[in-house]
């Protein structure tokens, strides 16, 4: 059997029972390589509950830097003998499992990985009484003897140790006894020569190291602080998974950023509801009188809004929703990652509605993107979406820092004064004087006597005045679509990437999928298979994505829900014909992987050959010399094969 042998270069996986402790000794794991100059990408897959059920910490290190899930695992830490069957499965051939050694194995082995066994339940038992300790610090031992095997350094970790338990020495000490008994265990017993060792190596590597200057954050947080510097002033949330901590961490900011200093009056309100809709209704209200105003929510909760949904985008009524995706239907898998709502979002309420969508890539992008969508909210007098995921918003990334424009000023877009009012500007709410379909508004108190409207969810006229005409319904709706189009040149415009090599294929994609994205072009490109990439960034969509569709003979469209949304709205919206657009479609709730993209595009582009050559193979003589006799051939499809030779792919 050929071993594993990889030095920063690896993906390592704990199974665990959720509940146990496992998660902080995992995550300090991670953060000892990253302190080593090595990055690292990891992700906390865990069960819809409080405790019990099975849990596991993924790790990816890499010193390229690749910051997407990989795929295939080469170390599991099977600790739930619950999982571990499916935990065995998992590990590549020439992989490794690592395990509690106290009891004989009873479960199935493999030959093709290497099995190392420590005793640690016998270790915990013989060292401490207190049953909690012993739950606790089995997880410390464990992550001792792994540093050990595995080179990370020691004293890395205990200085992690003396961050988290500052002040707390009783604990400090006690666990960093912990550590150093599976670091001593490991050393006496698993690096003899009658063990076979690990070949998965961890090399510090220093300034100027792959990590750089980047953090190390969640989503979740850093949008959080973007509302914060964005300006918001108003939070009304209901909890759900997994967008609850959004609100938890901007009520946290506000703490530290929004007291008054010298009175320590408190500039914001932060609302748990007791349910979505009213929490929407309060972000509705508080966004007419004025405030910047946000909620957190997840697709459960973006179902129940849709009625408020619909009022502010008719009434247009500044409100930010950031939406943490996962997946659906119903209730669907709380705590699973998709991109599942973004028809549900594009179209909220009941037809005839268009509504913003930013889809930020990363915790830098939901700090600026929050930030943005209170802008483009102003502006645009509208409901915004920042689209972003459980994969993004609650697994701590590298990113890059977070910077804000001390000189930046808030986009409130087009408020009418007191001034103005006296001054006799004519004052229609729902009137387009500038072409570009955003009407003039007023805020409550603006003026003693005049300004004042009838915010209405129903029809009416330019002057807000009630009316069920066709032709005032007509006006209103059709001013909306202009609006649309004016947030066209307003949201973040698309990033593309192009080939190293003139190619008549491209690739569309999104959000979480940035990471697993990057890393398959330059594995495709290796194997000749070159693409352009536009990774989009916003809803609607500008006019440079049907250029990009237009410029190329298929487009992969790759995207985390089944049935192909973006793709969907692609096709509605710019009125491409679906042929074009090939589906790529990871929906399992997982985050995407590089080797899924890879293998998907590949099989796509091979199956697309074999069509063509059969067909041209059982075709009349005279057929196929017509499509191969200049050397060139029209358009081919690669979704069903139309009897023709497909171009150059890529090459």
């Amino acid at each position: 059997m050929k071993r594993i042998e990889s030095v920063n270069d690896f993906v390592i996986k704990f199974a665990n029972v959720n509940g146990s402790g496992s998660a902080s000794a995992n995550e300090i794991f991670a953060k000892a390589i990253l302190r080593m100059g090595v990055p690292v990408s990891p992700r906390n897959i865990f069960p819809s509950n409080i405790q019990g059920l099975p849990t596991w910490y993924e790790v990816r290190v890499s010193e390229r830097g690749w910051l997407g899930r990989r795929g295939g695992i080469d170390m599991m830490v099977a600790m739930n003998p619950q999982t571990w069957e499916q935990d065995v499965l998992e590990v590549e051939p020439g992989g490794y499992l690592f395990h509690d050694s106290t009891k004989p194995l009873t479960h199935a082995l493999r030959s093709d990985i290497t099995i190392i066994g420590m005793p640690v339940t016998a270790i915990c038992n013989a060292t401490y009484e207190d049953p909690r300790q012993r739950t606790l610090f089995k997880n410390i031992m464990v992550l001792g003897a792994l540093s050990e095997l595995m080179d990370v350094d020691g004293r890395v970790i205990e200085g992690l140790f003396s961050e988290q338990y500052k002040g707390k020495e009783r604990l400090l000490e006690s666990n960093v006894r912990a550590l150093q008994s599976g670091r001593g265990f490991a050393r006496d017993h698993l690096k003899s020569p009658k063990q076979p060792g690990v070949g998965l190596r961890v090399k510090r590597v220093d300034a100027p190291h792959a990590v750089g200057d980047l953090i190390f954050m969640d989503g979740n947080a850093a949008a959080a602080l973007g509302c914060v510097y964005g300006g918001a002033t108003v939070c009304a949330w209901y909890p759900i998974t997994p967008s609850s901590s959004v609100a938890e961490a901007f009520q946290g900011y506000c703490k530290q950023f929004r007291h008054d200093p010298q009175t320590g009056e408190a500039r914001y309100a932060v609302v748990q509801a007791e349910d979505e809709i009213a929490s929407i209704g309060i972000v509705t209200g508080a966004g007419w009188n004025g405030a910047r105003a946000f909620t957190c929510t997840s697709g459960p909760g973006v179902s129940l809004m849709t009625e408020f949904i619909g009022l502010a985008y008719f009434a247009e009524i500044p409100l930010t929703i950031i939406n943490v995706q996962r997946g659906g239907p119903s209730t669907g898998m709380p705590t699973r990652t998709q991109q599942a709502d973004i028809l549900s979002c594009a179209y909220a309420s009941h037809g005839d509605t268009k509504h913003v969508l930013l889809l930020p890539q990363d915790p830098t992008e939901c700090f600026e993107f929050s930030a943005a969508a209170l802008d483009l909210a102003d502006r645009l007098q509208t409901p915004v979406f920042v689209m972003t995921d459980l994969d993004i918003g609650m697994n701590q990334r590298l990113c890059k820092p977070l910077h804000w424009d001390d000189e930046r000023r808030y986009d409130r877009g087009k408020v009418m004064s007191a001034e103005d009012l006296d001054a006799g500007k004519d004052f229609g709410r729902y009137k387009d004087v500038d072409g570009d379909g955003i009407p003039w508004r007023t805020l409550p108190a603006t003026h003693r006597a005049k300004g004042a409207y009838f915010t209405r969810g129903t029809t009416r006229d330019a002057y807000a005045r009630y009316s069920e005409a066709g032709p005032d319904y007509l006006y209103n709706v059709h001013r909306l679509l202009q609006k649309f189009a004016t947030a066209a040149t307003l949201v973040p415009a698309p990033e593309v990437q192009a080939a190293a090599r003139k190619t008549r294929l491209g690739v569309l994609y999104f959000g979480s999928t940035a990471p697993a994205m990057a890393e398959a072009l330059e594995a495709l490109a290796a194997s000749h298979i070159h693409l352009d990439a536009m990774r989009l960034r916003a809803f609607p969509f500008p006019a440079s994505v049907a250029e990009f569709i237009a410029a190329h003979d298929r487009v992969f469209v790759v995207e985390q829900n089944r049935d192909a949304q973006m793709r969907t709205l692609l096709v509605t919206e710019l009125e491409i014909d679906p042929e074009w657009l090939i589906k790529v479609l990871h929906y399992d709730g997982t985050p995407i992987t590089a080797r899924f993209i890879i293998d998907a595009i590949t099989d796509a582009i091979t199956d697309a050959i074999t069509d063509c050559v059969h067909a041209l193979a059982v075709a009349p003589r005279r057929e196929r010399i017509l499509a191969d006799g200049n050397g060139a051939s029209p358009r081919s499809s690669i979704a069903s094969g139309d009897g023709r030779l497909p171009p150059a792919w890529g090459h």
